[in-house]
């Protein structure tokens, strides 16, 4: 899907250089614009005394072309963005760190473990007394 995304949108890139282009070419109505200042005279040659209807039917469609090209662009990317979190929810679960680190084995021999004695305290009295 990624692929699909990234041609279209150098698609869009390319048709609004495109559309840009084509906007310029045209003449204004009041006088010749920009479009005769770049060689306005070479697309009346290039397409005939009607180049100004030429011009706005080609504007016409590049502009519809945008349109749809940017709106399947943003319906892709919510399907990727909605395909993305529904894949993360799917991975493997994490494994909790436990909060203190687990003591380190002491380096004594192995030996048989050794219950654990109850210790009595004795105080200097009761040492005293036999």
């Amino acid at each position: 899907m990624s692929i699909v995304l990234g041609i279209l949108t150098f698609a869009l890139i390319v048709l609004s250089l495109f559309l840009v282009l084509i906007v310029l070419a045209q003449k204004a109505k009041s006088d010749g614009g920009v479009g005769a200042a770049m060689g306005g005279g070479m697309t009346e040659a290039a397409f005939g005394a009607d180049t100004s209807n030429v011009l706005s039917k080609a504007t016409i469609y590049a502009a519809i072309a945008f349109f749809v090209i940017a709106f399947s662009l943003y319906l892709g990317r919510i399907y990727e963005r909605k395909h993305a979190t529904a894949a993360a929810n799917n991975a493997l679960p994490t494994i909790a760190v436990p909060a203190a680190p687990a003591p380190a084995p002491a380096s004594a021999p192995l030996a048989a473990p050794v219950p654990a004695a109850t210790t009595t305290t004795t105080t200097p009295e009761a040492a005293k007394k036999p």
